[in-house]
């Protein structure tokens, strides 16, 4: 059990690091223009990454949440609002897995 304990705080001591380090490290703007940009979509990219891998597991079969997830790009690209994509991609992959089982 002291394994357990000292694998947690060592995790604990380098999450905190990663975290403080660039606080403490960086006091000044960032003024750098592809720094900024690639700071700007830091969030999108990990939610995306987060997300990408549980739609396709998230099915029966990978195929419907792959025609889920199409469709669900297809409006939300053109548009609809959030509602109305989750519910026709819901519907889509329910479609979809009632006639292939």
């Amino acid at each position: 059990m002291n394994n357990a304990i000292f694998y947690i705080l060592v995790m604990a001591f380098v999450t905190y690091l990663i975290r403080v380090l660039p606080l403490t490290l960086v006091r000044k703007e960032i003024k750098n223009v592809y720094i900024r940009s690639f700071l700007h979509y830091v969030p999108y990219v990990t939610l995306a990454v987060m997300v990408f891998p549980a739609i396709l597991e998230a099915t029966a079969s990978p195929w419907s949440a792959l025609v889920g997830f199409i469709i669900a790009i297809l409006f939300a690209y053109r548009g609809a609002s959030l509602v109305s994509v989750a519910l026709i991609s819901c519907f889509s992959v329910f479609i979809v897995e009632l006639f292939l089982y």
